[in-house]
């Protein structure tokens, strides 16, 4: 029989099978995954929460596998079909597959044509042909004719065996296996365009007649297919091998072979021999071909499918890690032509000043009364920074931004463009609206930009992560999938760094381990009600906030005023003895001991440890009191783009620019260089050596240096390299014909080509 889900588990993670144990425990108890990475060290024997992750989707799938075997053996057991070998099959199988695969014969299903065959009587007459070739099969079919079983003649009779033969080849579940494994690993993937679609599906042009490896298919490749196909430009055909057009016509198909030799049919001279080979013939056109197709093309999607989730997980993991501005008061730019540009100044703590709406471009072209208008909030406000939303207009926001910096350096103003990305979602969402309930949307838009040059982890969480537009084809997979990735990358972002109970807000608070929304929200109307908290202990002074919520959250809680210093670190109350321990040890209080990196360093932490308390909790116990409450986001830092360049026909080919990556997928980096549309860093244009995953090289929010190769200003393409020693592509060598860049940014188009033609001269050997 198959191993026990903790073995599997143990197995397939590269670790001991009580880690496993502990860890399932833990997460079956309530705890999350941060928590227990984080505070239960001793019990999982340090796993990470990437590994925990892992084991818990793992965990997921190998439950939902056992409980389906578990329906199919009581399932197959009520037919009275449940024999002692497939038992042990079923009881063997490791994947959903296979298990289906075993239990196709004995699925309910319509009443197919093999069952009226059985029903009259014909079961036998494909028994016999199929076991003995010898025998001729008109004069064998002649002793079934009966016209009340409705077999009227030896043709009726010989197509009843025939439906009763194909429907048990195609259900038996080693040549189905077989087949699979066959087609995945040899076949070709083929498309082709749909005849009238040339104009619709001009953006899958590439696509009108492309053939390659099915299982070597990228997953922006895949996926960019698998839509012009549910868009009805394109038709996907699965091939195997060359298609020689000198053959004859009648040449079997590759696994018609394999299906015949499976069952031991051959062209022998026997009686039944021609007979037998239609059978197979028909079973495979009939029966496997599509049936077969639709799954591989199914599982090709899955598998391009989970490689974008990834790739949008890591791009937001970047992203919602992104530096910090800090609490410098800052004003938020909405750029906007005809409606105005938004304008919200908020103070160090994000808490909102004064709104405004100015006209500086198009119709109205209020230049000067703008730069004005700002000029009095920020002085009246003492702003900082500007933040700078890149939507349209942002370039010629930026303009007036510098002017306004221009005429008046005595502010020491900084502007930064950021991306807007979600929020129009923000603006609209029911929090806004009950956070500024008199506030006009656009402008509520203006305020998030502000803070989210503050915070953005502070700020992104209050959208939907799948509205951040950092993904591949985002829309494309599938969305409950994409969400529970998604939450679980925002949860580790915001349980990483932790969370300012005194300050936060609800859809912040909720996302720390061991809160719900409920409780987020007692802690916000518990906080209004009674002042900030002055203790992590007065958080179980909050309805429904019970022991175990607050054992979970307790540690991602800071209270940065508390007596106990301890209380602004990700030290758990739970192990304040330890720290007791240590002062006492040490001869010093709390505040001397607290940022003494020199003296923490020369404890032995192996002297405080006990039953409860291991080495590693300890150890991290002194790391955390070198620098309590430490923030894992790097510095900020902000690019500068190039005065004059605000359009993609301002660039030229060889132009060296700044710019900040606002996505990585499996080809490549999309950087915003300030013109409205991002350029492309193709895979390899990223370094002078290989790179086989882009985000080794670079991650969301990286400022980097980048060299104009390429501008396509018709279709909107702009091609960039980092090796900024490349030389631009002469145009004779440009071409539209390009097969390996497929996603474009926010999804807005579908992207025809890598611009891999263009890049070949940048590759190195």
């Amino acid at each position: 029989m198959i191993k026990p889900i903790p073995a599997r588990l143990a197995d397939e993670l590269g670790v001991r099978e009580t880690q496993v144990v502990a860890a399932v425990e833990l997460l079956d108890g309530g705890a999350t995954v941060p928590f227990i990475s984080r505070y239960r060290k001793e019990a999982t024997n340090g796993l990470d929460d990437t590994q925990l992750r892992n084991l818990e989707e793992r965990l997921r799938y190998l439950r939902e596998l056992e409980d389906r075997r578990g329906a199919i053996l009581a399932n197959i057991g009520e037919q009275g079909k449940l024999t002692p070998e497939l038992e042990r099959a079923i009881g063997q199988a490791e994947t959903k597959v296979l298990l289906e695969d075993l239990y196709l014969p004995y699925k309910l299903k319509r009443r197919t044509k093999a069952q009226i065959a059985r029903e009259a009587g014909l079961a036998s007459l494909a028994e016999a042909l199929f076991r003995n070739p010898a025998l001729q099969p008109e004069s064998t079919a002649e002793a079934y004719i009966s016209a009340e079983k409705g077999v009227p003649d030896v043709k009726a009779a010989l197509e009843g065996a025939r439906h009763i033969l194909m429907e048990q080849f195609a259900e038996d579940s080693g040549l189905l296996g077989r087949l699979r494994e066959t087609l995945w690993n040899e076949a070709q993937l083929k498309s082709t365009l749909e005849e009238g679609k040339a104009e619709a599906g001009a953006k899958f042009s590439d696509y009108f007649d492309r053939a390659e490896p099915l299982r070597g298919i990228p997953s922006h490749r895949a996926l960019a297919l698998l839509r012009g196909r549910n868009e009805g430009c394109l038709r996907l055909d699965l091939q195997m091998g060359e298609v020689d057009p000198s053959a004859p016509r009648n040449t079997p198909h590759p696994c018609e072979v394999m299906v015949a030799r499976h069952f031991s049919i051959a062209d022998q001279g026997r009686a039944a021999d021609r007979w037998l080979l239609e059978v197979v013939r028909f079973t495979w056109k009939v029966k496997l071909s599509t049936h077969l197709e639709t799954e591989l093309i199914t599982r090709l999607r899955e598998a391009a499918e989970a490689e974008a989730i990834k790739v949008f997980a890591r791009n937001l993991h970047d992203l919602l890690l992104a530096a910090p501005a800090g609490h410098k008061a800052v004003m938020g730019l909405d750029p906007g032509i005809r409606t105005g540009v938004k304008v919200a100044a908020v103070d160090s703590t994000g808490k909102l000043l004064e709104t405004a709406t100015i006209y500086p471009h198009e119709p109205r072209r209020e230049w000067d009364q703008s730069v004005a208008t700002l000029s009095a909030l920020a002085k009246r406000h003492a702003v900082a920074l500007i933040s700078i939303g890149n939507g349209t207009a942002s370039r010629e926001t930026d303009r007036l931004a510098a002017d306004l910096m221009k005429l008046h350096p005595e502010f020491k103003l900084q502007k930064i463009v950021v991306s807007e990305a979600g929020a129009s979602v923000y603006s609209a969402s029911e929090f806004a609206a009950n956070e500024f309930p008199s506030l006009d949307v656009s402008l509520r838009g203006a305020v998030s930009i502000a803070r989210r040059l503050q915070d953005p982890l502070a700020e992104l969480v209050k959208i939907d992560p799948k509205a951040i537009g950092v993904g591949q084809y985002q829309h494309d997979v599938n969305q409950s999938e994409l969400a529970r990735a998604l939450n679980a990358v925002v949860e580790d972002c915001v349980n990483a760094v932790g969370v300012d109970v005194n300050t936060a807000s609800e859809p912040l608070l909720e996302r720390v381990s061991g809160l719900s929304w409920s409780l987020a929200r007692n802690i916000v109307e518990y906080r209004n009600q009674y002042g900030v908290f002055k203790n992590r202990s007065s958080l179980k002074q909050v309805p429904r906030l019970g022991d175990k919520a607050f054992e979970q959250a307790a540690g991602f809680l800071r209270i940065s005023d508390s007596e106990n210093p301890l209380d602004s670190s990700g030290v758990h109350p739970e192990a304040y003895p330890v720290v007791q321990r240590i002062l006492a040890a040490s001869g010093r209080n709390i505040r001397q001991l607290i940022g003494d990196p020199a003296f923490l360093k020369t404890l032995d932490p192996r002297q405080f440890t006990d039953q409860q308390f291991g080495l590693p909790t300890v150890t991290d116990i002194l790391r955390e009191l070198e620098k309590p409450g430490r923030d894992p986001r790097p510095e900020f830092k902000t690019a500068t783009f190039k005065e004059g360049i605000e359009s993609i026909r301002d660039l030229q080919v060889g132009m060296l620019l700044e710019g900040v990556v606002t996505n990585v997928t499996n080809f490549g980096a999309f950087v915003d260089i300030g013109v409205h549309q991002d350029g492309l860093v193709h895979i390899s244009a990223l370094a002078e050596k290989f790179v086989k995953d882009p985000h080794t090289v670079v991650k969301a929010g990286d400022v980097i240096r980048v060299k104009v190769l390429e501008v396509d200003d018709k279709r909107r393409r702009i091609a960039l390299t980092m090796r900024l020693s490349d030389q631009p592509v002469p145009s004779d060598l440009r071409t539209n014909n390009r097969p390996d860049h497929q996603t474009a940014r926010n999804e807005k188009t579908v992207a025809k080509g890598s611009m891999a033609a263009a890049f070949a001269k940048l590759q190195r050997p």
